[in-house]
């Protein structure tokens, strides 16, 4: 948003390509409890999801073919029923075709309703099943319901001439390459290896545990043991070259270019750990056990847990320092969106005026602007975007993530923080995330945790900010 100037550090030695740098695979064993949610039907797309289902764990084996563009891939999900159902009815993109689905380790006979596949079994309340659907297809995205210019090529599992592929999948998408229970509610573990000829790297959400190698092939391994949505999950297949640092308290980082492409924007990538430790003072410890930046073809970015997906067309060696600020926003999201994820979509705004308030503390603190320009901007945007998107509490289904849920929820931040001062508002930040990590919620939560944490009502400024259909007053 802004043109920022400063310093950077210089870039670190890469490693070796990932195809000749093995790393040996361990057995890891999830807590598919931690993947426990309480899922809810979304009232902004309803035809994503199932609130009677909630997954508890994705395994998924994939291999990628760049010659021809296929993807296969054996997905086993393990299923607790919230209520009781007939079917497991999921969302799955019918552009793959279905090799074998076995529930229970019974060949089942599958049936597609829309883009959901569909198998039967009869599961009691809270009763679990182990689900395996074998399948092979080209993937193919699905319209993004905005009017923003950096989603026009669709959301999901998009794949570039080269074969390359990478996906941006908010509010939903996930389904382009795999059968998921596509809602923000429903939380998982995951255990993603994904194959790829010899001198292609597969970067995808979590932490790499390993890399097995076969005669032209190689197999990456990523694990989230800390429960991530579906739509903070993320996939990159091309020829990448690695690059490692740390962050506060030995934290790993790596970062994923683009081989012979993005060095010019590694400079901006390596101010990750002085960006996460200005977070970590003021909301806390970084709350995941690895982070990382992975490039892709795209102008977006976004903050896919662990690996944040990030647009190498958002510029280059002119561009660092505001590429800086964009990695500072979605290195915010970290803690405000993935670590405490919202039920349903009219919480968007509990994502995006967090880490757009949060930005913008940065930059008036490193001097690039002043908080009454900060303020006037914000407001004119507010007023601007409201009418078309909506108010930031229920925005319009057809103008998803437009400008209204970053700068509404942002002023509503900054109101609650003229009012209790820095060293509450950051107390509140904090205790939010680690009361609530690892949780969904909602407004009804949020207001009443602002209320009890401050000892101050608190309601009206939150309802205004988020429901008014004019800009609220200062």
């Amino acid at each position: 948003m802004l043109v920022l100037t400063g310093c950077t550090p210089d870039p670190p030695a890469p490693d070796p390509s990932p195809s000749t740098s093995r790393t040996p695979v361990p057995d890891v064993i999830l807590d598919i409890e931690a993947g426990r949610s309480d899922t809810v039907r979304d009232p902004i797309y309803p035809e994503y999801g199932n609130a009677a289902l909630d997954v508890l764990a994705y395994r998924l084996k994939l291999d990628w073919n760049p010659d021809v563009r296929e993807l296969s891939g054996v997905a086993t999900l393990t299923v607790r029923a919230i209520t009781a159902v007939s079917t497991v009815q999921l969302d799955f993109s019918d552009s793959y075709t279905v090799d074998d689905v076995t529930v229970d380790g019974a060949d089942v006979t599958s049936s597609w309703v829309g883009d959901d596949i569909t198998v039967p079994k009869q599961l009691a309340a809270d009763a679990r099943t182990t689900l395996v659907v074998q399948y092979h297809g080209r993937p193919t995205t699905v319209p993004m319901p905005s009017g923003r210019g950096d989603f026009d090529e669709g959301l999901g599992l998009r794949v570039a001439t080269r074969g390359e592929a990478w996906t941006m999948q908010e509010p939903y998408g996930a389904s382009t390459w795999y059968p998921v229970n596509d809602t923000p509610s429903d939380e998982a573990v995951y255990d993603v290896t994904v194959t790829v000829p010899t001198g292609w790297s597969a970067v995808a959400h979590g932490r790499l545990v390993g890399i097995e190698n076969s005669p032209g092939l190689d197999s990456f391994r990523w694990v989230s043991t800390d429960p991530v949505a579906s739509y903070l999950a993320t996939l990159a297949l091309g020829r990448y070259t690695k690059h490692e640092d740390v962050g506060p308290g030995g934290l790993p980082i790596t970062y994923w270019i683009r081989t012979d492409r993005d060095e010019d924007v590694l400079p901006a990538l390596q101010r990750s750990p002085e960006l996460l430790e200005w977070l970590a003072d003021r909301f806390g410890p970084y709350p995941f056990p690895s982070a990382g930046v992975v490039l892709v073809d795209s102008e977006s970015a976004m903050e896919t847990q662990q690996m944040i997906t990030f647009g190498a067309k958002r510029g280059g060696a002119a561009d660092l320092d505001r590429i800086a600020e964009t990695l500072l926003h979605e290195y915010a999201h970290q803690w405000f969106g993935d670590a405490v994820t919202p039920k349903d979509w009219n919480g968007l705004w509990l994502n995006e005026g967090w880490a757009m308030y949060t930005e913008m503390l940065w930059t008036i603190d490193e001097g690039y602007l002043t908080d009454a320009e900060w303020v006037i901007w914000a407001r004119a945007a507010d007023a601007e975007s409201r009418p078309i998107a909506g108010p930031p509490g229920h925005p319009n289904p057809d103008h998803f993530a437009e400008v209204i849920v970053y700068v509404g929820g942002a002023m509503m931040l900054r109101a609650i923080h003229k009012a209790i001062g820095d060293d509450a508002f950051f107390a509140l930040g904090r205790d939010w995330v680690q009361q609530h990590r690892n949780t969904q919620v909602d407004r009804a939560q949020f207001t009443q945790f602002v209320n009890e944490h401050t000892g101050q009502d608190f309601t009206g400024v939150i309802n205004a900010w988020l429901d008014s259909p004019t800009t609220p007053p200062a």
